[in-house]
């Protein structure tokens, strides 16, 4: 492996305009292509086969007037009024007439039509139809619908809420910031803006490429509205990190006296393979999501898994052209006055190593209270998460100032929480009168449940074989209370449906979220099983030995534990949600405790290879175990701590996205990889490896005969350098001015 990147590194690195020209073009050709297919259409989040999905396509197959989004625009009349009574009638009307004339709209019916008033009078529906589903309809359609409760009259209180604003998030101004922190960062680790731009536009070409491939994708494939956003937060992140190790190796390798082909094509050969398994790691971790047989969630671990991908790609190829690009202007001004003052040749960087060097030696000269130090500060903060709940989120969560949240507490006020979070009871048979008795059944064994308010019945087909049931709780859409509502009534409508003969089944947001949450804790003991064990038996591969991995897995249910406990102590349980801007706090996103253990198992495997990678290669060439400890840490440091902050900036900014999931998720992400690379990585892992010594690199010696040798610490390329380099020579060029 490292032979094979080490002459790609210097081939891309003599190669260069081959090498950019290649890349851009297909950049260019990736984004035509997607301008003439235009925008891609996004899914909502669904589990095929689940009973509530079921019912949800049985009632799109029976009542097909009514497939499309449902909003609903709440009317609030002025103190003392009622929205029924004959001075009211304008301002209804002229509601209802405004939601006719939107693009897409099938019907629009007031509340004396539809029956939902308020017991004061003062409340009343609007209810609105569109043809198309939620995931259908075009910002333009998004913003005349919402825009139904901007006109209303002195005293009057008028929003829209409900499906129709089911919107992807939008993260570009937000995100933008996170990437300036993340270049300032960049500047500072090599003192050369030239090296900080660089290593940014490579990570932007990859994060380019991956991202338009995906949308074009999208045209084909259902994608969630959240898919882009991990794939472009994870690309964004890995991509910068990864060019920043290459580009640190070969600043070293130039110090060291290689001429600038030379020192490319062996950052490639040996930083380059750690990237290469690192990114492999993520890969692994991400595409592993595909296993728990969850449509969306294969989409979204596929998708960032490719972006990935794409930026070990870009790193191993497109890096060193850019490095040939540059030539000596990738140092500093203070190095290259070095070099041409003929300087020793020692690290460039040394300044900051000696605090690594320094730092490696205090974690292994008191490995005792630094390990008991942060197990006990990790397992505090992971408290929070045995109180963790989940659910899918809900209009009681949105901005305080946006239109369905406004909606959201309007109907809380006039009609009950519970109101928010209606059931729907789906009621089917051969026979009218079987129905019809189903149907009685089944509203009698509801209203027997305590959290029930009331039941309504609602539609029947034109065939008389499918009726439907609305189902009021009196506790909201994401309460415990309402869950168990959902189960206690499922249990009950069982014994109905036996008894008559017809198929019952309960359906809406909360009984999809029920079912979400339920299918996904099933799939969790699955998705770790294979996702730590791959992980284990790579990290075996790469580092010859049993203790690392088992090491680097301990870690990471540390770093796990602390960002749930994190996540839920803020989002769930509203300490400091100031501080990250959430308006109200309320049980976390279903998918997030998957998704999150995917993510963060990846890249706390990277910190991992980062970090231990440099410890191989010096105890394979000759180093104490102990010695070994502190130069990975030494050389290491600079770049682990650099990597982390970069990723930290990039998550941290979609943390001032309004939307209250990628919220989490940047949050979640940002404090998971702190912890990571500061107290896990870089304290922890320093102080187990000095407790190990040479046993770390123990591994049973009919294991090793029977596993290939990946030659991670560049064995291999003493060989293949001595014996000349495989790759075009670099052209003659003149050396470059200082700046």
């Amino acid at each position: 492996m490292a032979t094979l990147l080490y002459r790609i590194g210097r081939f891309a690195f003599g190669r260069r305009g081959l090498v950019a020209s290649a890349w851009l073009v297909l950049l260019a050709v990736l984004v035509g292509v997607l301008l003439s297919l235009g925008t891609a259409p996004t899914s909502s989040v669904t589990i095929p086969g689940t009973e509530s999905q079921r019912a949800l396509e049985a009632l799109a197959k029976e009542f097909p007037q009514a497939s499309g989004a449902a909003g609903t625009v709440v009317v609030r009349a002025p103190q003392g009024q009622t929205v029924v009574a004959p001075s009211a009638q304008p301002v209804v009307d002229g509601i209802v007439a405004r939601a006719t004339k939107i693009p897409g709209v099938v019907a629009a019916l007031g509340p004396a039509q539809t029956k939902a008033v308020s017991q004061d009078g003062r409340y009343g529906l609007v209810t609105v139809q569109f043809a198309q589903t939620a995931d259908e309809l075009t910002p333009e359609q998004r913003a005349d619908y919402e825009a139904l409760g901007t006109a209303a009259p002195a005293g009057w209180t008028v929003a829209a809420g409900g499906e129709p604003l089911l919107a992807t998030p939008e993260v570009g101004s937000t995100e933008g910031i996170g990437v300036l922190v993340a270049l300032v960062v960049l500047v500072l680790t090599f003192g050369s803006l030239v090296a900080a731009g660089m290593t940014m536009v490579n990570a932007l070409v990859g994060v380019g490429v991956g991202m338009v491939g995906l949308l074009i994708v999208g045209h084909a494939a259902q994608l969630t509205s959240v898919t882009p956003v991990l794939a472009l937060m994870l690309g964004l992140a890995v991509g910068i990190d990864y060019s920043l190790f290459i580009t640190s190796r070969y600043r070293h390798n130039l110090a060291l006296g290689l001429d600038r082909q030379e020192a490319a094509g062996q950052a490639v050969g040996t930083a380059g393979t750690a990237v290469v398994f690192a990114g492999l790691t993520v890969f692994i971790a991400l595409a592993g999501l595909s296993v728990v047989g969850i449509p969306f969630l294969t989409g979204m671990g596929l998708a960032a898994a490719g972006t990935v991908l794409v930026a070990v790609l870009v790193a191993v190829t497109l890096l060193p052209a850019l490095l040939g690009f540059a030539g000596d202007r990738v140092l500093s001004r203070g190095q290259r006055r070095a070099q041409r003052a003929g300087a020793a040749a020692t690290d460039l960087d040394e300044r900051f190593d000696g605090r690594g060097f320094a730092w490696g030696r205090f974690t292994v000269r008191h490995r005792v209270p630094v390990l008991l130090a942060g197990i006990v500060v990790l397992g505090a903060v992971a408290l929070p998460a045995a109180d963790m709940r989940l659910a899918l989120p809900d209009d009681g969560t949105a901005p305080t100032t946006s239109s369905k949240r406004v909606a959201y507490d309007l109907v809380s006020e006039g009609f009950g929480e519970g109101f928010n979070g209606r059931l729907v009871m789906v009621v089917h048979a051969d026979a009218k009168e079987q129905v019809q008795q189903a149907a009685a059944g089944a509203a009698k064994a509801a209203t027997g449940l305590g959290d029930v308010l009331a039941v309504a019945p609602g539609q029947t087909s034109a065939d008389g074989r499918t009726t439907i049931l609305a189902v009021i709780p009196k506790s909201g859409p994401t309460a415990d209370a309402t869950f168990d509502l959902v189960r206690d009534l499922r249990s009950r409508l069982a014994a109905t449906a036996a008894s008559t003969g017809a198929d019952i089944s309960v359906t809406g947001v909360t009984a999809v979220g029920v079912d979400v949450s339920d299918k996904l804790a099933a799939a969790l003991p699955v998705y770790l099983l294979v996702v730590v064990g791959l992980g284990f038996v790579l990290l075996m591969l790469m580092f010859r030995s049993l203790l690392v991995p088992l090491k680097a897995t301990v870690g990471f249910l540390l770093t796990i534990g602390a960002a749930f406990g994190a996540t839920v102590a803020i989002f769930q349980w509203g300490w400091l949600r100031s501080v990250v801007g959430l308006d109200t706090a309320g049980p976390l996103v279903s998918f997030l405790p998957i998704l999150l253990i995917g993510i963060l198992f990846g890249l706390a495997m990277d910190y991992e290879v980062f970090l231990v990678s440099r410890m191989r290669e010096d105890f394979v060439h000759g180093e104490t175990a102990r010695a070994a400890v502190v130069s990975g840490v030494g050389h290491g440091a600079r770049v682990v701590v650099a990597a982390a902050l970069i990723m930290m900036s990039v998550f941290a900014g979609f943390v001032l996205v309004e939307d209250p999931i990628i919220k989490s998720m940047g949050f979640a992400l940002a404090f998971g990889v702190a912890v990571d690379a500061f107290v896990v990585r870089l304290s922890l892992v320093p102080a187990v490896m000095s407790f190990l010594g040479d046993r770390a690199w123990w591994l049973p010696r009919w294991l090793d005969r029977a596993m290939p040798n990946v030659d991670i610490e560049g064995e291999s390329l003493r060989s293949t350098v001595s014996t000349g380099s495989a790759g075009p020579a670099e052209p003659a060029h003149e050396a470059q001015p200082a700046r």
